[in-house]
C-alpha cells in the first residue's frame, strides 16, 4: 500500500511533491522512503505557461500609432479616410478581424476616451455649396477674354498691340482670382499653398503657344518668320482667337464640373461602406466630370468659331483643356508635384518643336527638323499641340484615377499629399 501512495505521489508530480517537500506526510506516518528524498532535491518547476511574445490587441497598437488623428477626428469616416492617407487598406483590416477599413475606423473611434456625450452616427457634415462670389469670378475671365478679342478686331498696328498687352495682363489677374475661391481653390485642410512659379509659367506657354504657336511653326516651316507679330488673324503669325477665346470662356464650365464632383463625391462617401466601393463609384464620377467638361469646350468652340469667323482646331483645343483641367483638379486635392512635372514637360516639348526647325537650318543640323518636319507635312502644325497635350493629359487622367477616387481625397478634412 505504501509503495502505491509512493507510485501516486510520483506520478502526481509537482503538488504532491510539493506538500511532501513542506513536511507535510501521508496519514499513517508513510513517505519518508527514497520518493521523497528525490522530491526535496528536486528544483521547483513553475506551473505557469511561458509568456507570449506580441500584444494580444493589434487594434490597440494601431490605436497608439494614429492616437493623434483618432483624437482629432470628429467621426469615424474621417479615421477611415486618414488611415488610408496612411497606406491602411481593406486587406489591412483583415488582419485586424475587421471586414473593411470603415468598420476599423468605427472601433478605433469608439475606442479613444471622449468627456462629452456620446456621438450621433457618423455624419460628413454639409456638401460643398453655391456662393455668389466664386460663380462671378469664374465668369469674369472670359467676359475680359471676349472684350480683348473684340479689341483685337477692331484696333490696328500699335493700338492692337496695346490692347494685347492690357488684355494679357487683366485676363491674367482674373485667371488667378478665380482659381483662388471656389471649387477650382484648394481644398482647406493643410496650408494653403499656391502654385510654383515653375507651374504658372507652364500654363502661360502652353496659352501662349495655343494662341501664337500653330501660326509661329508654320511660318518657321515655310522659311520665316519675316516680321513681327500683329496679334492679327491675317498677319505673318496669325492668331488663333477662337480656340483661346474659348478656353478662356470655359473656366465656368470647369468650376462648375469640379463642384459637381466635389459634392457628389461627397454624398458618395457618406453612403460608402467600403473603400472599394467608394473607388468603384469614384472612377465613373471622375470620367463622368471630364467628359462634360469637353462637350462645354466643344460647345464653346463650335460658338467662338462661328463668331470670329475663323477655325476652331477642336482636337488641340479639347487635349489643352482637359490637360489644364486635370492639372487644376490634382493641384486642387494637394497633389501638386504630378501637374507641375506633366505641365512643364509639355510645355517644354511644344516650344522645342519650332527650336527643333530653326536648328535644322544650320549646316549639319539638319536631322533635328526631321521628326517635326515629317509630323507637321502628315497632319499640320497643329500635330504637335495634339500630340504633346493628349498625352499629358492622358498621363495625369491615370495618377488622377489612382488619386482622386480614394476616400481621403474627399474627407472633410483633405487629406494633403
Amino acid at each position: 500500500m505504501s509503495g502505491g501512495a509512493g507510485r501516486t505521489a510520483g506520478e502526481r508530480g509537482g503538488t504532491t511533491m510539493d506538500a511532501r517537500v513542506d513536511g507535510d506526510a501521508p496519514a499513517g506516518g508513510e513517505g519518508t522512503g527514497p520518493v521523497e528524498a528525490v522530491a526535496a532535491e528536486t528544483p521547483k518547476v513553475s506551473p505557469r505557461p511561458a509568456p507570449r511574445r506580441g500584444t494580444a490587441d493589434p487594434v490597440k497598437t494601431l490605436l497608439h500609432q494614429h492616437r493623434d488623428l483618432c483624437e482629432r477626428a470628429v467621426d469615424a469616416l474621417e479615421i477611415a479616410a486618414g488611415l488610408e492617407a496612411h497606406g491602411v487598406t481593406d486587406r489591412t483590416a483583415a488582419r485586424f478581424r475587421h471586414r473593411d477599413v470603415f468598420s476599423l475606423a468605427e472601433e478605433l473611434y469608439a475606442r479613444v476616451p471622449r468627456d462629452d456625450d456620446p456621438q450621433p452616427p457618423a455624419d460628413p457634415g454639409p456638401g460643398p455649396r453655391i456662393r455668389t462670389d466664386w460663380v462671378l469670378l469664374t465668369l469674369l475671365p472670359g467676359a475680359l477674354a471676349a472684350a480683348a478679342a473684340a479689341g483685337l478686331l477692331l484696333t490696328h498696328g500699335q493700338t492692337r498691340l496695346l490692347v494685347g498687352l492690357g488684355a494679357l495682363l487683366l485676363v491674367g489677374g482674373a485667371v488667378a482670382a478665380a482659381l483662388r475661391r471656389g471649387p477650382l481653390a484648394t481644398r482647406p485642410g493643410t496650408a494653403v499653398r499656391q502654385p510654383a512659379l515653375g507651374t504658372r509659367t507652364a500654363v502661360l506657354c502652353l496659352l501662349a503657344y495655343a494662341l501664337l504657336g500653330d501660326g509661329f511653326l508654320g511660318a518657321v516651316i515655310s522659311g520665316g518668320p519675316d516680321d513681327a507679330p500683329t496679334l492679327a488673324p491675317d498677319g505673318p503669325w496669325p492668331v488663333a482667337l477662337a480656340p483661346t477665346l474659348a478656353l478662356l470662356l470655359s473656366c465656368a464650365p470647369a468650376a462648375w464640373c469640379a463642384h459637381l464632383l466635389a459634392a457628389t463625391a461627397h454624398r458618395r462617401l457618406a453612403g460608402s461602406r467600403g473603400l472599394e466601393d467608394f473607388t468603384a463609384a469614384a472612377r465613373p464620377l471622375l470620367l463622368g466630370t471630364l467628359a462634360l467638361y469637353l462637350a462645354a469646350l466643344g460647345a464653346l468652340l463650335a460658338v467662338t468659331g462661328a463668331v470670329l469667323r475663323e477655325p476652331s482646331a477642336p482636337a488641340r483645343t479639347l487635349a489643352l483643356g482637359a490637360l489644364l483641367l486635370l492639372a487644376r483638379l490634382l493641384t486642387a486635392y494637394h497633389h501638386r508635384h504630378a501637374p507641375a512635372v506633366v505641365l512643364g514637360s509639355a510645355a517644354a516639348a511644344e516650344l522645342a518643336a519650332p527650336a527643333l526647325v530653326l536648328t535644322g537650318r544650320l549646316p549639319g543640323c539638319g536631322f533635328a527638323a526631321a521628326p517635326v518636319q515629317r509630323l507637321t507635312d502628315a497632319w499640320g502644325p497643329g500635330a504637335v499641340p495634339v500630340l504633346v497635350c493628349g498625352a499629358a493629359a492622358v498621363v495625369l487622367l491615370v495618377h488622377a484615377l489612382r488619386t482622386l477616387t480614394r476616400a481621403s481625397a474627399h474627407a472633410p478634412t483633405g487629406a494633403a499629399e
